[in-house]
């Protein structure tokens, strides 16, 4: 049997001889070999210097002077905190008193505090009184004047159509002389999450 090869085209190479081999591949120039031994040393460089770091290679860092100042003997401490024999002690002049330490300052007040803060103001008796129930402002820090959107929970129940909706609607009118908005609604909640009233700001 023989075995009959196509028939050769022109533009293609000819196919190889059989028990033939395709070359050998290219080897690597010297200058790659090169540029990957310097790129190898220059990470393990940069790896040794991490590790260094890490491992707080230097001597008389921070961390460790306290403990040297722990280690020294005691009468030298001792010494340490002693006055010289000619100084003085400090005289506080009489009459006045110490100063006052600093006093934190006081915690911010959620939004609903300072509603109520403004309410118990300026508001009405009843805007007071409907004031008394509400539970939480949610948006009220965060108004843009693009779209303003402020919600009021309150331990209310009934619903829109319930025995409240015109509390709902003072808490909303009062929110309104509070807080000013381009484009801003506010909406009132009962405890079910049921809206009471709504209005613009």
């Amino acid at each position: 049997m023989t075995y009959q090869q196509p028939p050769f085209q022109p533009g293609q190479q000819p196919p190889n001889a059989y028990g033939m081999y395709a070359p050998p591949p290219k080897k690597m120039s010297t200058g790659a070999k090169v540029g990957i031994g310097c790129g190898g040393a220059f990470g393990a460089l940069v790896l040794l210097g991490i590790i260094g770091a890490a491992l707080g290679g230097g001597s008389g860092t921070p961390a460790e002077k306290p403990a040297e100042a722990a280690a020294a003997p005691a009468s030298e401490r001792a010494k340490e905190k002693a006055e010289p024999a000619g100084a003085k002690p400090e005289k506080k002049p009489e009459g006045k008193p110490d100063k006052p330490e600093k006093k934190p300052a006081p915690a911010p007040k959620s939004p609903a505090d300072q509603f109520k803060a403004f309410v118990a103001k300026h508001g009405s008796p009843n805007e007071k009184a409907a004031l008394g129930h509400v539970t939480k402002v949610q948006g009220a820090d965060e108004l843009n004047d693009i779209l303003d959107s402020v919600d009021i929970y309150t331990d209310f129940t009934g619903g829109l159509m319930g025995p409240h909706q015109s509390e709902g609607k003072l808490i909303a009118s009062a929110f309104a002389d509070w807080k000013e908005s381009k484009n801003g609604l506010v909406t009132v909640y009962d405890v079910k999450g049921e809206i009471l009233s709504n209005g613009n700001f």
